[in-house]
């Protein structure tokens, strides 16, 4: 039986047609002991062609999607070719921010250096790659690490320019 601190609640955003990346990200984490629930939408057949045509209003998934956000305690970014390409994905990290969610970026499997979403360059907490004790930490937040696909580190995104007084 998992107890509340092996399980997370996590958004996974993520690039519709990397769905199965989903599945092996749960089953990483699943692996060394987290019980993954994950409340983000995965479409099913039926419901990826009614959002391939535009038949659901924007403002529908908007409200659907900030309920699923809200529920979570960490947005998780699989950062695979064309995730920054995705709009969606740019709306759930904004929606992340203005709640005040951790966003933490996940290099793809096997991933290369893919470009990075422009909002999560403004807003990552973390940037990880595909290795289970560096995303556990950045989804706990021991530690902020900000790392190549390769798991190299890298400079944060989103550094600012600090002043001493």
């Amino acid at each position: 039986m998992t107890t509340p601190d092996e399980r997370r609640h996590l958004f996974i955003s993520h690039h519709h047609k990397d769905d199965s990346l989903v599945d092996k990200f749960t089953s990483l984490l699943g692996g060394k002991g987290w019980d993954v629930r994950n409340s983000s939408i995965r479409a099913r057949p039926a419901n990826a062609d009614r959002l391939k045509y535009g038949l659901i209003k924007d403002a529908v998934l908007k409200r659907l999607l900030r309920m699923k956000v809200s529920w979570a305690s960490t947005v998780v970014v699989l950062i695979g070719d064309q995730t920054h390409n995705r709009p969606w994905v740019n709306w759930e990290i904004d929606q992340a921010h203005a709640q005040g969610k951790r966003i933490v970026g996940v290099f793809e499997q096997g991933g290369k250096d893919a470009d990075i979403p422009s909002s999560l360059e403004k807003y990552a907490s973390a940037i990880v790659g595909w290795n289970a004790a560096s995303i556990q930490r950045a989804i706990d937040g021991s530690e902020n690490l900000f790392e190549s696909s390769n798991g190299s580190p890298r400079q944060p995104v989103n550094s600012s320019a600090r002043i001493s007084c």
